[in-house]
C-alpha cells in the first residue's frame, strides 16, 4: 500500500459536513468513551458496528494498529455529496504511516456492507486467516470474505467505493487443510473458501450499482480475488482500476450477472495458484459470465494456472458485447482467447499474447488442452451447444516460441467469425485439437457459418493447422525480425521489418449477416501503445507509428 494515500486528519475534517460526526478508534481506547475526540477514542469494531451512522459520518481507525474482529455496516445510507467514510487516521506526528489493519480470523467477513449506499472504504489492511467461526457468527456460513458488499432487501443500493485496500491471507480453513484431488474439477469449487472482495446480489427486486474498486491489492486468498455475483444482471456500472491481484487460488477477477463495467490497468498474476493446500488451484486471470457491455482494457494477465480454463482472460457463456482490448497476456496455462457458447458480438482486439496455452491435456492432472484460440459452444452440462455468435478477433499479436505447441479449437456450433489483421508469430507447427469441455466435439470436417478469415500474417505456412475446419482465404507469410529476448516489456515487440505490416491492415467490416458489429464500434483510434491509427491500419497490435521509439 502506498503510504502517501494515508489521509491526513485535517483533510478529513475539512472535507466532512460540519453536522456530521467523526468517530475515532484505537485498541487502547474504551467503548464507553464518546469517541468523538482522538483523546478519548472508542476501542472495538463491535462498537463501530453498532453506531447509527448518518450521511457524512466517519469511522477512523488509528494507523499502525491492529483491530481484531469484523466491521459490519448494515443499512447505512450516505449521500453522493456526503458519503460515510471508513479510513485510517494518524493520531500524532510520531505515528507511523502504516494503514490500520482489521484481522478477522474466525469471522465471516472483515468488512460487511449490507443494504447500504454511498460508503467509501479506504486505506485499510484486511486479513482473515482461518480460525473457524466465532459463536456470534452464523454457523451455516460457508465462505469468508475480506470485504462483502451484499443486500437482502429489495431496493437500489449504490455508490460503494473501495480505495487503497490491502487484502491478504484470506482462508476459511486453518493452515494444513488439504483439499481432495477432485475439488479442482468442479465448476467453481464446492467447499469453504476465503475470498478477497465480493459483491453479491441474489435478492429479487434489488439492484446494486456504481461500485468502484481502485488502487487495491489482493494477494494470497483461497479462491477469487475480486468477484461480482448478480442475478439477472442485478449489478450494474462497475469499475475495477489500477488494482493488483496476485496468487489467488481461483480466478483473479470474475463477474457474473453484471451490466456495464470497465476493468482497466490492473495486474493479475498467478491466478489458480496451488501454493497452499487450502486453495482451489484453478482460475483464469479474469472471466465473465452472463454479463453485458464490459470493457476489459490495458490490463496485464500472467501465469494463470489450472487443469481447465485458466486463460489470461476468457468470456464464459451467455454474454454480450464483452470487449477485450489493449491487454498483455503471457504464460497463461489455458491460453489467450477463449469464448464460450451463447456469447454475442464479443471481441479480442489489439492485444499481445506471449507463450499462452502451454498446458498439455493429461499432464499434471490437466483435463483440457491449453489453446491459443478457442471458440466453444458450451452453454452448460448436458445442454445443446450453441454459438458463440459474431466473434471478432483482429489486430492481435500472438507470439509462441518453439518450446510450446500452439493449439487451436473452434466448435462447429460457432456462427459468425472474423479473424483479420492478426500476427501469428508461432515458431512451431500449429495443432488443431477437438473441443474438450466435458463432452468432446465429434471429429470430421465442418464449415463455420458466416466466417471472414483473411489478411493475417503468419511466420510460416504451417502455423495454421491444415486439418482445421476453418481455413484462411489467404496467408501472408513474413518475418517480423523481433529481437530474440525473453523480455516481456511491451516495447520488446516493436516490429522491425515494417514492410510486411505497414499499411497492410484492412478496415474491419461487420461479419456477414451481423446487423450490430460492436456497440463501441469496429474501428479504433489508437493501438496498444496509444499511438494514433491512420486511415490504413497496420497488421498486429502495434502500429508502425510506434516503431521508431
Amino acid at each position: 500500500m502506498k503510504q502517501s494515500f494515508i489521509i491526513p486528519l485535517l483533510l478529513i475534517l475539512w472535507c466532512c459536513d460540519l453536522s456530521a460526526t467523526t468517530y475515532y478508534f484505537h485498541p487502547s481506547g474504551n467503548d464507553h468513551n464518546p469517541g468523538t475526540s482522538m483523546l478519548r477514542p472508542l476501542k472495538s469494531l463491535e462498537k463501530a458496528s453498532s453506531l447509527r451512522l448518518q450521511a457524512g459520518d466517519s469511522i477512523l481507525l488509528a494507523a499502525n494498529q491492529v483491530f481484531m474482529g469484523s466491521l459490519r455496516l448494515s443499512g447505512v445510507l450516505g449521500t453522493l455529496e456526503n458519503p460515510i467514510v471508513i479510513t485510517t487516521y494518524r493520531p500524532g506526528p510520531s505515528t507511523g504511516l502504516e494503514a490500520a489493519e482489521i484481522k478477522a480470523d474466525g469471522h465471516a467477513n472483515g468488512v460487511l456492507i449490507l443494504n447500504s449506499s454511498h460508503v467509501k472504504l479506504s486505506d485499510i489492511k484486511i486479513q482473515a486467516d482461518g480460525g473457524g467461526l466465532s459463536q456470534q457468527e452464523d454457523q451455516n456460513v460457508n465462505m469468508r470474505c475480506a470485504v462483502l458488499i451484499t443486500v437482502d432487501q429489495e431496493g437500489t443500493y449504490e455508490g460503494i467505493h473501495l480505495e487503497e485496500l490491502c487484502v491478504s491471507n484470506v482462508f476459511f480453513e486453518d493452515d494444513g487443510f488439504q483439499r481432495g484431488a477432485k475439488e479442482v474439477r468442479t465448476a467453481n469449487g464446492t467447499q469453504r473458501y476465503g475470498w478477497g472482495i465480493r459483491v453479491l446480489n441474489r435478492t429479487p427486486e434489488a439492484l446494486i450499482r456504481d461500485i468502484n474498486i481502485s488502487h487495491c491489492q489482493v494477494e494470497n486468498v483461497a479462491h477469487t480475488g475480486i468477484k461480482f455475483t448478480g442475478r439477472n444482471r442485478s449489478i450494474q456500472s462497475i469499475r475495477i482500476e489500477n488494482c493488483e491481484v496476485r496468487r489467488t487460488g481461483g480466478p483473479g477477477i470474475q463477474m457474473s450477472g453484471v451490466k456495464e463495467g470497465k476493468i482497466s490497468q490492473n495486474l493479475v498474476s498467478h491466478s489458480g495458484s496451488k501454493d497452499d493446500s487450502r486453495k482451489w488451484g484453478r482460475g483464469s486471470g479474469l472471466w465473465t459470465w452472463n454479463s453485458a457491455d464490459i470493457i476489459i482494457e490495458r490490463n496485464r494477465f500472467e501465469w494463470a494456472n489450472g487443469p481447465g480454463d485458466s486463460a489470461g482472460c476468457h468470456i464464459d457463456f451467455n454474454c454480450e458485447n464483452v470487449i477485450v482490448q489493449y491487454n498483455i497476456s503471457s504464460h497463461n496455462a489455458g491460453g489467450f482467447c477463449e469464448i464460450l457458447g451463447n456469447n454475442h458480438n464479443c471481441a479480442y482486439r489489439y492485444n499481445i499474447s506471449y507463450n499462452d496455452g502451454f498446458r498439455v491435456k493429461g499432464e499434471n492432472g490437466a483435463f483440457q488442452e491449453g489453446k491459443i484460440f478457442w471458440l466453444s459452444g458450451y452453454v452448460g452440462r448436458k445442454k445443446k451447444r450453441s454459438g458463440p455468435f459474431n466473434s471478432y478477433f483482429y489486430n492481435n499479436t500472438i507470439i509462441v516460441d518453439s518450446t510450446i505447441t500452439a493449439k487451436f479449437a473452434i466448435d462447429r456450433a460457432a456462427d459468425g467469425l472474423l479473424i483479420m489483421n492478426n500476427i501469428f508469430f508461432i515458431a512451431g507447427k500449429g495443432q488443431w485439437v477437438l473441443g474438450d469441455q466435458y463432452k468432446p466435439d465429434k471429429s470430421g470436417p465442418a464449415e463455420i457459418r458466416r466466417s471472414v478469415f483473411t489478411n493475417n500474417l503468419f511466420l510460416h505456412a504451417d502455423v495454421w493447422p491444415k486439418d482445421a475446419w476453418v481455413q484462411p482465404d489467404d496467408k501472408i507469410i513474413g518475418e517480423i525480425h523481433w529481437p530474440v529476448s525473453k523480455s516481456e516489456d511491451i516495447y520488446n515487440w516493436l516490429p522491425v521489418n515494417l514492410e510486411v505490416i505497414k499499411g497492410k491492415g484492412l478496415p474491419v467490416p461487420r461479419i456477414p449477416g451481423d446487423t450490430i458489429g460492436l456497440k463501441v464500434g469496429l474501428a479504433v483510434k489508437h493501438d496498444i501503445l496509444g499511438q494514433t491509427i491512420g486511415k490504413t491500419p497496420s497488421i498486429g497490435a502495434i502500429g508502425v507509428e510506434s516503431s521508431s521509439k
